[in-house]
């Protein structure tokens, strides 16, 4: 694993920080939320809801902090089940945020779509097309290089096979 030079950014700081604060400002959520979703979610929910937004409470008259309402899209029936698991999904938000943020969860009955899931590696080429990627890359030295322009070729060729 290669880490960014100093004063350089990976990709997705850039657009965390761009996304980040229309989320927090429109539906009080972060990507850090989202991205955890599937781990906070566990296997029993995570295929089946997604969380659409936090409706903080305004403050008390002390000034204090108090914990908002947690909307969650969920398919179908499953939305019964989770239901009665809504205080250890409460207490999974609130660990992973690290205080109590959460104290209601509001269910949501409609379609959740989920991305597809894929391997990083595409298949191997076979016939022209494997034999058109071996002498694109004849000449290009050094193992790290080869092997990305592998991996591009594979990916692109093998999109025009299909």
């Amino acid at each position: 694993m290669s880490y960014p030079r100093k004063g350089e950014k990976q990709i997705s700081e850039l657009t965390n920080g761009l996304i980040d604060p229309v989320l927090a400002k429109r539906a009080g959520i972060n990507t850090a939320l989202l991205g955890s979703w599937d781990e906070i979610a566990g296997e029993e929910f995570a295929d089946c809801t997604r969380p659409e937004k936090i409706a903080w409470a305004r403050g008390n008259d002390d000034g204090g902090f108090r914990p908002g309402v947690l909307t969650i899209a969920c398919e179908g029936a499953r939305a019964l089940f989770l239901t009665h698991a809504q205080g250890e999904l409460i207490q999974r938000v609130n660990s992973f945020f690290g205080f109590a943020a959460v104290h209601q969860i509001r269910i949501v009955q409609k379609p959740v779509y989920q991305a597809i899931k894929r391997s990083r590696t595409p298949p191997p080429l076979k016939g022209a097309a494997a034999a058109k990627l071996d002498e694109m890359m004849e000449g290009i030295e050094g193992d790290k290089l080869r092997e990305a322009v592998k991996r591009l070729g594979t990916a692109v060729l093998g999109k025009r096979g299909r």
